[in-house]
């Protein structure tokens, strides 16, 4: 009960079912394997995790949607989706509640109404039942065959991850260390907090700074304590395959940053491009070898506390006028792909999502209200304000034209981008999440 309560307190209950829709580690939700569930038919039943519930799935594509009848129980069949090109059937699930007891019955009303239920597949939008057993047995499988990997990626969560991992026991494929949302996670829980809590340019925020190898390193311990996978993060920098220099570069940086964690204990780790996977498997095999995980590492030498997780303040680097260009100019770049449907995008040799353009524009708000000095390119100490970033938003948005060409510049969506980021940036209030007015502007 005490975890449940602390877990509903922090608002986790909801980062797991997110977690949940971003699964890409060990057993996937989509992995569920042909039962008979019905008495005309079998189902290759496909479960999955979305926590956008007004937005299809992405592989619906042309499509036509109706309201569908069946309901069970906790459950409502809430959208039914033809897709033509595939031949198949979707159907939406929402909960009414956490009583998690009726997969089994919504699938069976589900394989009723078609005539072929291999046709079809169920995407389940979850509270806490998502990882009952009550849906395995619906279609056949033992518990615990669904499993969830659980991003560790905001503060709170990092105080709460024995606690995760009892919530899901043995549906826990174990935790990753999500380290650009758990950055900017750190700017937005303590923006006004002061001195204490103000990072140096983000560019130099390594995993190597005290309160992130702290993080790091008691996901390993509290992992392997309860004999749960360590995921590693993503190193931002992506090859290039027409630039050998640069391609060489990026491929030490990923090198480095894979050897830490494979030493460190992890049993894997995420890339951000498929061509670093050799790379990233190379250095886990020679840590490894033949053995698939190190969880009998189980790294008693950590000892961080509390206080280890919140020293900010001990971060090495500067707060420099080209950390503010940077964090402009990434933040109207990517917002400018956002609109235009990329959710991830190279922007000077690192991968850009979500994420990172959070922390840009975050770390601009918290240097604004907290009147932070930064060291200009003349070497000058300077105030940031909200005129100064006005103005340099212009300047940068003037670089990206005449970098990409003015014809290039003019077919993107660069006017919404330098709006949408003034207004995250610049507003007196802090805004929860980005992508919440962006969405309105989508076209």
């Amino acid at each position: 009960m005490l975890a449940q309560s602390v877990l509903k307190r922090l608002g986790l209950v909801f980062a797991v079912s997110l977690a949940l829709a971003l699964l890409v580690a060990g057993i996937s939700w989509t992995t569920w394997h042909p039962a008979s569930i019905a008495a005309n038919g079998s189902a290759s039943a496909h479960a999955s995790a979305h926590h956008d519930h007004g937005r299809p799935s992405p592989a619906e594509g042309a499509h036509q949607s109706h309201q569908a009848s069946a309901a069970s129980g906790d459950f409502v069949v809430a959208e039914r989706t033809v897709v033509h090109s595939a031949r198949m059937t979707y159907y939406h699930v929402y909960p009414k509640d956490d009583a998690g007891n009726s997969y089994a019955q919504t699938i069976e009303a589900v394989a009723a109404s078609e005539k072929d239920f291999r046709q079809v597949q169920v995407y389940f939008y979850p509270g806490r039942a998502a990882y009952e057993g009550d849906a395995q047995e619906a279609v056949g499988i033992p518990r615990g065959s669904v499993r969830a990997t659980v991003l560790i990626e905001t503060y709170p969560a990092a105080f709460c991850m024995e606690e995760i991992l009892f919530e899901l026991r043995e549906h826990s494929a174990g935790l990753n260390a999500g380290r650009w949302d758990y950055l900017f996670s750190v700017i937005k829980t303590f923006r006004t907090r002061g001195e204490d809590f103000l990072l140096p340019d983000r560019n130099v925020v390594t995993m190597t700074a005290p309160f992130m190898k702290a993080y790091a390193e008691l996901l390993v311990r509290t992992c392997h304590k309860r004999g749960a996978h360590a995921i590693g993060g993503m190193a931002a920098f992506i090859p290039s395959r027409r630039d050998a220099e640069a391609n060489e570069k990026a491929l030490a940086k990923v090198r480095e940053d894979k050897t830490r964690e494979a030493t460190a204990g992890y049993d894997g780790s995420w890339v951000a491009h498929p061509d670093l996977v050799p790379v990233c498997r190379e250095v886990f095999d020679e840590v490894l070898g033949d053995r698939p995980n190190q969880r009998d590492n189980l790294r008693t030498d950590v000892a961080f506390t509390a206080a280890d997780l919140l020293d900010v303040k001990s971060t090495e680097g500067d707060m420099t006028e080209g950390g503010l260009r940077n964090n402009v100019s990434v933040g109207l770049q990517y917002l400018n792909a956002w609109l235009g449907g990329s959710g991830a995008v190279a922007i000077y040799g690192l991968m850009e999502d979500a994420a990172t353009a959070e922390i840009s524009r975050s770390q601009v708000w918290q240097w604004i209200h907290l009147g932070v000095e930064v060291e200009t390119e003349d070497g000058q100490r300077r105030a940031v304000t909200r005129e100064w970033v006005e103005h340099v938003i212009d300047e940068e948005l003037d670089r990206i034209r005449e970098t990409i060409g003015a014809d290039a510049f003019g077919s993107g969506r660069y006017d919404q981008a330098k709006a949408l980021y003034a207004e995250m940036a610049l507003s007196e209030d802090f805004a929860e999440f980005l992508t919440l007015p962006a969405y309105e502007r989508m076209p």
